[in-house]
């Protein structure tokens, strides 16, 4: 959770852009921003937003998509062909997977689906104020260190020493700028942490059984450690997503090889690293990105550095993949000889590593307040804030290595669709909000989905009791007189490979 004191250190200097047509969420909002932000400007539509742009610039914008005049997407697909790093936050009710890719496209920084939770919108905003005041004190310090270059180059006295001692600053400062976006990436996601030092590690111990001197092992080693730095760029909801990516979302992850690329090459110091980095999702075969170019075009430390980079990736826990061991990671590489990676380093890599340590800590299930925030925009069900069917899915393939949950409880509603026909959907969804709650103020150590509409799965670590008349006589429930249906299973007795079985057997 973001410290509120935190984000108001953080914003207080800073300048927004608010345009919502709902005059009574803009005086919320507004209320709130006031609270944070130095400078607001208000705009009823996004066509007022754009005008208001374009005559003085601002830090961060918060829109709507749906504006009379011009709509929210409109608005900021026109400001970012006048400004392409313009940091902009949707807030809208619309969760249509065409919105999201509209926003993808256009670069959106954030995406808040309201109503409006503070703890995301928070959230939201402190992962964009951050990258702003980072870049900001990038550029301000790029224009100090030219500042110092040419103001010591103008002293025709200087001496080799002193020559030598500025150099050292300039590399020592670029270097302690370029390493925060590292972590700043990493920070970003509990999977990627600590990835970077991992390959690098992998990396250099190739490097060195392969006879590379001392120079070239340190220069792959500092290459590997930023190979990701272009993730920088990578918009949360495709970095951040935990489960598979589309084929958009995959084209948008492989454009964090040339951002690498093209932020390195352009500091003297990084040239080399920087051609190294942009070859890292190469293939010997050619079929690799973003050139298809195949084995020798490829250059030597970079074909170490493909190997190391795959390797970390199959010897870490995803939700969709679980990981290899040493033995079978190494047999995972050895049958990619001459396809995805080069003979010689495949050779060198069985000797240089089978004798390492793999961290087996390594997960993308939430651990903390912040990533249930975070898995929140992918596996949360909007009506009931319960978790959804996917993410039962991922929790089941997760739960047989790390056996956290020993039963599952399925709850079924046996009359609702009659309730429905006789009432109103909108009757209809106060009453699973009803059960939802009642299941989460009663039940707040377990693991509570909502499934099918009207079905609900619980699992939990303990074995224990649930009173199903105490969910049908409570306040809210027992003049609907809809009743329920309980089955309780032991985990370990069921099949949970297939969900659509699993919710057949539970729900039958």
């Amino acid at each position: 959770m973001i410290e509120f004191t935190k984000l108001i250190e953080l914003t207080s200097h800073m300048s927004v852009l608010y345009v919502e047509d709902d005059a009574d969420i803009r005086d919320t909002v507004e209320d709130y921003l006031i609270k944070l932000f130095h400078n607001i400007k208000i705009a009823e539509d996004g066509l007022i937003g754009l005008q208001a742009y374009q005559s003085k610039s601002y830090d961060l914008i918060l829109t709507d998509i749906m504006m009379p005049n011009m709509n929210g997407l409109e608005m900021s697909k026109k400001i970012r062909e006048i400004n392409k790093d313009q940091e902009i936050i949707i807030m809208s009710a619309y969760t249509d997977v065409e919105y999201f890719t509209q926003s993808i496209l256009i670069g959106i920084s954030g995406y808040i689906i309201k109503p409006m939770n503070l703890e995301q919108m928070n959230e939201a905003l402190y992962r964009s104020v951050v990258k702003i005041n980072a870049l900001k004190e990038l550029e301000a310090h790029e224009l100090d260190l030219i500042q110092k270059v040419k103001e010591r180059t103008s002293e025709l006295n200087m001496s080799i020493k002193n020559e030598r001692i500025l150099q050292k600053e300039r590399i020592d400062n670029y270097e302690k700028t370029i390493y925060s976006f590292i972590e700043m990436v990493e920070k970003r996601d509990s999977y990627t942490a600590g990835h970077s030092q991992r390959v690098a590690n992998y990396a250099k111990k190739i490097a060195e059984f392969m006879n590379y001197d001392i120079d070239e092992c340190d220069k792959l080693y500092q290459a590997a450690m930023l190979h990701d730095i272009g993730k920088v760029a990578t918009p949360d909801s495709v970095l951040l997503k935990p489960g598979k990516l589309n084929d958009l979302e995959y084209r948008l992850i492989q454009e964090h090889v040339v951002t690498s690329y093209n932020l390195l090459r352009k500091i003297p110091m990084y040239t080399e690293l920087a051609e190294i980095v942009r070859h890292h999702h190469e293939r010997c075969d050619g079929k690799g990105y973003p050139n298809k170019i195949a084995g020798d075009d490829i250059p030597p430390l970079s074909r170490i550095l493909i190997l190391a980079d795959a390797f970390d990736a199959m010897t870490t826990n995803r939700i969709y993949k679980k990981r290899l061991n040493l033995k079978d990671a190494i047999k995972e590489v050895q049958n990619l000889k001459g396809i995805q990676f080069h003979t010689e380093v495949v050779d060198a890599m069985v000797v240089a590593l089978k004798n390492i340590k793999l961290k087996d800590n390594i997960n993308q299930l939430p651990e903390t307040d912040l990533e249930e925030v975070r898995f929140a925009y992918f596996f949360k069900d909007l009506l009931t804030d319960l978790y959804n069917k996917s993410y039962l899915e991922l929790i089941l393939i997760d739960n047989k290595d790390r056996h956290k949950y020993n039963y599952i409880y399925s709850i079924s509603l046996l009359n609702f669709t009659q309730y429905n026909e006789r009432f109103s959907w909108k009757d209809g969804d106060n009453i699973l909000s009803n059960v939802a709650s009642f299941l989460k103020s009663k039940y707040p150590n377990c693991l509570i989905f909502r499934i099918n509409g009207d079905d609900f799965i619980i699992l939990s670590s303990m074995s224990f009791e649930i009173n199903i008349k105490e969910l049908e006589n409570n306040d809210d429930m027992k003049e609907s007189k809809i009743s329920f249906a309980l089955k309780k299973t032991e985990i370990d007795t069921i099949d949970t490979n297939n969900i659509d079985a699993l919710e057949e057997l539970l729900l039958q």
